[in-house]
């Protein structure tokens, strides 16, 4: 089977965290900001998890194998 190749447009637009996670940025915040109110530009910064199927989708495109697992440590 032929090798898949990264997509740059995804590559682009998502973030993958050091514990595997997919961040994505919000929709509607680039421009036409003048109409909007301050609570709701407030409300669209940051990023968002992307989760279930398309993360999976996601991963398979940025040629990601799999997701790290999270280490579980204890208190002595």
């Amino acid at each position: 089977m032929k090798k898949l190749k990264t997509r740059k447009s995804i590559t682009k637009r998502f973030k993958v965290t050091a514990s595997g996670k997919i961040l994505r940025g919000r929709s509607f915040s680039s421009h036409l900001r003048v109409k909007k109110s301050q609570k709701q530009k407030r409300r669209l910064k940051g990023s968002v998890e992307v989760t279930g199927f398309y993360a999976k989708k996601l991963r398979k495109r940025m040629g990601i194998r799999k997701q790290r697992p999270v280490k579980i440590v204890k208190e002595k």
